[in-house]
């Protein structure tokens, strides 16, 4: 869709992401090598008592789930920032599910805007485990002397 094409309170509903271990043990070793994600019986004596996701690859869970969605499509020029909140952990075998919706436009030019997206992302249990807000560049409808 063209930014001129979107309305503020546009939501779209993610498929849902389950956290596998063995995905979640290999990012852990190669992105965020810390012991609460990496080594149980560490995890065990926390106040979260096992193993829990890290954080980024909870969100990019759901955020590979959005990109199926293809929301802009070939009119998406680029991301301009992100930022997410962790509010609950995440856990093996969790199945993550997401609500986007656009928050703020703002026309940057003739050509572009820029789309604020506020997702939720909910566990099985119906529980908000994180937020996110990101800000993408969106092209405008190309006029008829452009075409």
């Amino acid at each position: 869709m063209y930014f001129d094409e979107l309305t503020l309170g546009m939501t779209v509903e993610t498929a849902p992401a389950v956290i596998q271990k063995e995905k979640m043990m290999a990012f852990a070793y190669d992105y965020d090598n810390i012991p609460l994600h990496t080594d149980e019986k560490y995890a065990q004596s926390t106040p979260f008592g096992k193993l829990i996701a890290p954080g980024v690859m909870s969100f990019m869970s759901v955020w590979a789930k959005y990109l199926e969605v293809d929301f802009f499509g070939k009119a998406l020029l680029a991301g301009k920032s992100t930022k997410i909140e962790w509010l609950k952990p995440v856990y093996a075998d969790d199945v993550l599910t997401g609500r986007a919706t656009i928050t703020n436009l703002t026309r940057r030019s003739a050509k572009n805007g820029l789309v604020a997206i506020s997702i939720e992302v909910y566990n099985q249990k119906g529980e908000l485990v994180l937020t996110n807000v990101t800000e993408a560049i969106v092209k405008c409808r190309p006029t008829e002397t452009e075409v």
